[in-house]
């Protein structure tokens, strides 16, 4: 590509948000992850300042995924039913940057789970590893606002990135995350008029706004992440020219919606014409994060270690 003799100089850009806190700062984590900053375009840095690296958080969940084909249980296969465990595989052998801890199994109608159970849970991954940590709730609203904070208060003092929130339901999570220190996601369906409002309503709580990473829900290649890709682009474009609102590093999702796809999950015995799943499954999530990234993505919540591995290849040359 030609670089342009004048380029694009923006007014505004991306907040910066550090994740995570060490013995000094409060914590107990061997190392911080702070994103955004970016001040041009992705990847265009001739416009400015591209920013810190994105980075990729590990799904980790608090009860064994009953719909992961065996293309992905496999490679955790002795760690499914033991969260820190799974969260240690992640960080030593595959090299996740952060650990996001879904809590799938505290749905009224998946487990259940007490808030104590899960705050045991929480605590064994921390002592498991030092990477910072993604707190992320089943998003049924009435068992998210009742678990959540134990959670937030259990750990407190660890800077941790808890969610979700949406313009519904917001209060106690903000409240609880502003009190014991956490950073939030807020959520929003893809509409970039509800994302602005759910930061505008948390902001007026005095949440700090360099203590926001903002969430559309993702769409798999195939599967609407061109809806998710524009959005995110019209956020970062916006970010740039100014709007404080707009102006949070974002999160993908990628992992969890590329492996519902059928291209991904398929068996190699029903659709023989689309190669082997165990090739085709990795490449699906990677293509989706790749693209994601492309749009403006900081964090990639993603799966498969093959996936992981070609994507932090791709950030590693873009940058």
């Amino acid at each position: 590509m030609e670089i342009p003799s004048v380029a694009d100089k923006w007014s505004g850009g991306v907040n910066e948000i550090t994740i995570g806190a060490t013995k000094d700062k409060g914590g107990t984590r061997q190392k911080i992850i702070t994103i955004g900053g970016s001040k041009s375009i992705p990847f265009m840095d001739f416009e400015g300042n591209p920013g810190h690296k994105p980075v990729i958080a590990m799904d980790v969940y608090d009860v064994p995924p009953e719909d992961w084909p065996e293309t992905l249980t496999k490679h955790y296969a002795d760690v499914l039913d033991n969260p820190a465990q799974w969260a240690k595989k992640c960080v030593e052998q595959y090299g996740a940057d952060l650990i996001c801890l879904k809590l799938e199994g505290i749905h009224p109608d998946k487990g259940n789970k007490s808030a104590e159970d899960t705050v045991k849970t929480v605590k064994a991954i921390l002592a498991a590893v030092g990477v910072p940590l993604i707190i992320w709730g089943c998003e049924h609203d009435e068992k998210d606002n009742e678990v959540m904070p134990k959670i937030s208060q259990a750990a407190k003092g660890e800077n941790c990135l808890m969610g979700v929130v949406n313009q519904d339901s917001y209060k106690t999570l903000t409240a609880t995350c502003l009190a014991d220190g956490h950073c939030l996601i807020t959520l929003a369906p893809v509409d970039i008029n509800i994302a602005k409002q759910v930061n505008i309503l948390v902001s007026e709580m005095d949440f700090p706004l360099n203590r926001i990473v903002m969430f559309q829900s993702t769409g798999a290649l195939g599967y609407g992440m061109e809806y998710t890709y524009s959005i995110q682009e019209r956020e970062r474009i916006a970010a740039l020219t100014g709007d404080k609102m707009m102006s949070m590093p974002v999160i993908c999702d990628v992992g969890h919606e590329a492996w519902r796809t059928k291209e991904s999950k398929s068996d190699d015995k029903e659709m023989p014409q689309w190669g082997p799943r165990d090739e085709r499954g990795p490449i699906w999530e990677a293509i989706t994060a790749v693209g994601l990234l492309q749009s403006g993505a900081d964090i990639l919540r993603m799966s498969h270690p093959m996936a992981v591995a070609t994507v932090k290849k791709c950030i590693d040359r873009l940058y």
